[in-house]
């Protein structure tokens, strides 16, 4: 039990770590400005190990690599303390992880996108001009707009979105699939 205990809490600290830092990269990537409360929170949450990573790892055509690199570390951290504490090999450790690492990050990845979709979606029926729509629809610009372009609005209605979770519940399919 007292296994089961550590390993949530070790699944819940560096998911959160790395949730964060991917949506902190999310958010560049769109250019979603952090000056709200949600983008300040994810800078104070995560410039600690961004800001000294940037002064070795550059940016590639506009991509945060720092960012994104940090997230794969926290996500290696993540899995290699669970198999540690399930008496995993050192040996089987060094080969397996950070691939493994890889495919759980484009796992949270997708389900971040989701959660952003989701929560776009709701936020255009109770409250399309609440200050945190701005923030959640730039954030799923990027992902909707090939979408939105290929499926018209029907009676008013826009499918896009759903087209959208099904598309990212297919990768999500073929992910687990992957990692098995």
């Amino acid at each position: 039990m007292l296994v089961d205990i550590l390993r949530l809490i070790i699944n819940t600290v560096f998911g959160l770590i790395a949730l964060t830092l991917l949506a902190r990269f999310f958010m560049q990537w769109a250019r979603v400005s952090f000056r709200n409360p949600g983008g300040q929170f994810v800078l104070a949450t995560t410039d600690w190990v961004v800001r000294p990573l940037r002064r070795f790892i550059p940016g590639l055509f506009g991509l945060d690599l720092a960012t994104l690199l940090a997230a794969w570390v926290a996500q290696m951290l993540n899995l290699g303390l669970v198999l540690v504490l399930l008496g995993a090999p050192a040996s089987s450790l060094l080969a397996a992880v950070p691939l493994y690492a890889l495919l759980k990050l484009a796992q949270l990845a997708v389900y971040l996108i989701m959660g952003i979709v989701i929560v776009a979606v709701v936020l255009s029926w109770v409250a399309p001009h609440a200050p945190a729509a701005a923030v959640v629809n730039g954030l799923m610009r990027p992902f909707i707009t090939p979408f939105r372009r290929i499926i018209p609005p029907l009676g008013g209605v826009d499918f896009s979105p759903l087209v959208l979770l099904l598309v990212l519940q297919v990768i999500l399919m073929a992910l687990s699939r992957v990692s098995l």
